[in-house]
C-alpha cells in the first residue's frame, strides 16, 4: 500500500471514531432512583419522600426553628422579668413599659421586619429583635399579674415572721407567681413558634423556609410536612412548659 493510501485510511479511521468520542464526552445524568407512585401523582402527603428528605430539608429547618424560638423566648423573658420586678417595686414603671411593649405587640410581624431590615439587614439579628419584641408584653403582664395577685394577708404574715422585702419577694411572692409566669411563657412560646415561620421572608432558615418555597410549587408534601412540624413543635413546647409548671408549683395540681 502506498503512503497516500495509508494516510487516507488513517483519516477515515479518525472520522469513524468521532461519534464514539462525542458519546464519551456527553454529560452524565445522575440516577436519583424512581419516584414513588405517590410522588408521581402528587399525593396529599408522601411519607416516603418526607422520610427521604428529612435529613436534607426538614431536620435542619426544625433545628434552626427551635434555636430561633429559644433565643427569642429566653431573651424576652429576661427583659420582661427584670422589668416586672422593677415595676413591682416602682409602680410608676409599669405604665410606660406596658405601653411600649403593647405598642410593639400590635405591630404586624412583616411590617416590623421591614422596619428593621434597613438597620440590621437580612440577618438573624433582625428576626430575633422582632421575635423578642412580640414576647415582651405577654411575659411582662403575666409576671406582674402573678406578683400583684399575692394576697396581702400572706405578705403581712411574712412581715410578721420578720422577713425583709427581698426575702418576701424570693420566698413568698415569686413562688406564688409561678403559675402565672408559666402561663405567660406558654403563650409567648407558642406565639414565637408561629411568628418565626414568617421569618423566612428575611432569612432562609427555620420551618418557614420550606413552607415558603413550597407555596410556589404544586407538590403538596413539603408544604404539609413543614407546616405539620411547626404545629407539633408548638404543642411540644407547650407540653414541656405545662409539665415544668406542675413541677414548680405542685399545689396547683392539688387544688385541681
Amino acid at each position: 500500500m502506498s503512503a497516500a493510501a495509508l494516510s487516507a485510511a488513517s483519516a477515515a479511521s479518525g472520522l469513524l471514531s468521532a461519534p464514539a468520542a462525542v458519546t464519551a464526552a456527553s454529560p452524565v445524568i445522575p440516577d436519583y432512583g424512581d419516584a414513588s407512585q405517590c410522588v408521581q401523582n402528587n399525593g396529599l402527603f408522601c411519607g416516603d419522600w418526607f422520610v427521604q428528605q428529612w435529613p436534607v430539608i426538614f431536620a435542619p429547618a426544625l433545628l434552626s426553628h427551635i434555636m430561633m424560638t429559644l433565643i427569642a423566648v429566653v431573651i424576652g423573658f429576661i427583659i420582661a422579668f427584670a422589668a416586672a420586678l422593677y415595676a413591682h417595686r416602682m409602680q410608676w414603671f409599669a405604665g410606660p413599659f406596658g405601653a411600649v411593649s403593647a405598642f410593639l405587640y400590635t405591630l404586624p410581624p412583616l411590617a416590623l421586619f421591614q422596619l428593621l431590615v434597613p438597620i440590621t439587614g437580612l440577618t438573624l439579628l433582625t428576626v430575633e429583635i422582632a421575635l423578642v419584641a412580640f414576647t415582651l408584653m405577654i411575659l411582662f403582664r403575666a409576671t406582674i399579674a402573678g406578683l400583684n395577685n399575692v394576697s396581702p394577708d400572706v405578705r403581712r404574715a411574712g412581715v410578721g415572721m420578720g422577713l425583709t422585702r427581698g426575702q418576701i419577694l424570693r420566698r413568698i411572692e415569686l413562688p406564688l407567681a409561678i403559675p402565672s409566669i408559666i402561663s405567660g411563657l406558654r403563650i409567648a412560646t407558642v406565639l414565637t413558634v408561629s411568628i418565626a415561620t414568617i421569618a423566612a421572608f428575611v432569612i432562609d432558615t427555620g420551618l418557614g423556609s420550606p413552607i415558603l418555597k413550597a407555596i410556589s410549587s404544586p407538590f403538596n408534601t413539603q408544604f404539609i410536612g413543614a407546616g405539620a412540624l411547626a404545629v407539633l413543635l408548638a404543642f411540644a413546647f407547650d407540653g414541656v412548659l405545662a409539665l415544668l409548671g406542675r413541677l414548680l408549683s405542685p399545689w396547683t395540681k392539688a387544688r385541681a
